[in-house]
């Protein structure tokens, strides 16, 4: 008994024995507009590539959005490091004239 395979479990995966009916020709319209008109069952079977590939698509934008997340939150915190530093430096800055003054005047 030989089973035809469907593009997600194809029958075979060596592509010399594979049918040639499972791969697309260059006249005919892409199977996920076929996949649309056709039933349940077939649409399953017929799943595209694109379709398969969905969720690795969402998992990418997913991480992107949270390297770009991750990428502001340490430039926030470098931000507020610098500013506390600015501080720091501005209050030795009127020590040292501080003490300057003071030596001068006596």
């Amino acid at each position: 008994m030989i089973t035809a395979g469907t593009i997600d479990r194809p029958s075979t995966h060596d592509p010399k024995k594979q049918d040639p009916t499972m791969t697309p020709s260059a006249n005919e319209p892409a199977p996920f507009t076929t996949a649309r008109n056709a039933g349940a069952t077939e649409s399953r079977q017929n799943r595209t590539r694109e379709m398969q590939l969905i969720p690795e698509a969402l998992a990418r934008a997913h991480m992107r959005e949270r390297l770009h997340e991750a990428e502001s939150q340490r430039a926030a915190v470098r931000l507020a490091a610098a500013r506390r530093m600015q501080r720091r430096a501005e209050r030795a800055s009127l020590r040292a004239r501080r003490a300057l003054a003071m030596a001068v005047m006596h």
